[in-house]
Parts: C-alpha cells; sequence; structure tokens
C-alpha cells in the first residue's frame, strides 16, 4: 500500500464543470485543502461537485463567493474519495483558481 501525496490545480472561467481530480482505481483519497481564488481582479462564483462512480453528483459547495483578489478555504474537513469518484469544479461566474491538497491510497 503506496500513500502519494499529490496537488491539483485548474483556472477557471465560466465555461462549464472542469474534471479536478479523478481518484484512481485500487485507490482512495483523502482531499486535505481546497483553495479557491479570484484571479481576474473583479468578483467569481465557484460551485464543487463530487461525481461517485455510477454517475451522480452531490454538490460539496453550491456557492463559494469570492470577491476581487479574494481566497476561500472550501473544505473545513478533509474530504474522503473512493475509487473512481470525481471533484469537479465550475466558475459560475467570474474567474478563478482552485488548488486541491491530496493524499492519495493505493490498495495493492
Amino acid at each position: 500500500m503506496a500513500n502519494v501525496y499529490t496537488n491539483k490545480k485548474a483556472s477557471l472561467t465560466s465555461s462549464g464543470a472542469t474534471t479536478l481530480y479523478t481518484v484512481p482505481a485500487n485507490s482512495r483519497a483523502i482531499v486535505k485543502s481546497l483553495l479557491v481564488a479570484e484571479d481576474a481582479s473583479s468578483t467569481a462564483t465557484v460551485e464543487v461537485t463530487l461525481t461517485n462512480s455510477s454517475g451522480t453528483a452531490f454538490v460539496v459547495d453550491k456557492e463559494v463567493s469570492l470577491s476581487s483578489k479574494a481566497k476561500e478555504q472550501v473544505l473545513s474537513e478533509p474530504l474522503i474519495m473512493e475509487e473512481s469518484e470525481i471533484l469537479k469544479v465550475n466558475a459560475t461566474s467570474g474567474a478563478a483558481d482552485v488548488i486541491a491538497s491530496i493524499l492519495e491510497i493505493n490498495r495493492v
């Protein structure tokens, strides 16, 4: 069983959901941190969802509202993800950068 620390990054505009991270086969993941920052000197609103292996989407945060040059830590507690689950982010308005800090646990 191997533990791998990683981070995933995305730069968002108002153009639909972006896959930030997908848990690999035979793995679990713990998302320790999910930082969202406005990056266009305006305002932004970001939505975060978790899609399970059956394709059902669950809202993690529907409306992360950011003022100009602001940042917000989306998670107050770690988020556990199972094999094949997908973490998606979407700027519903404005532009933002997203950084996830993840511990990936491989079961083989």
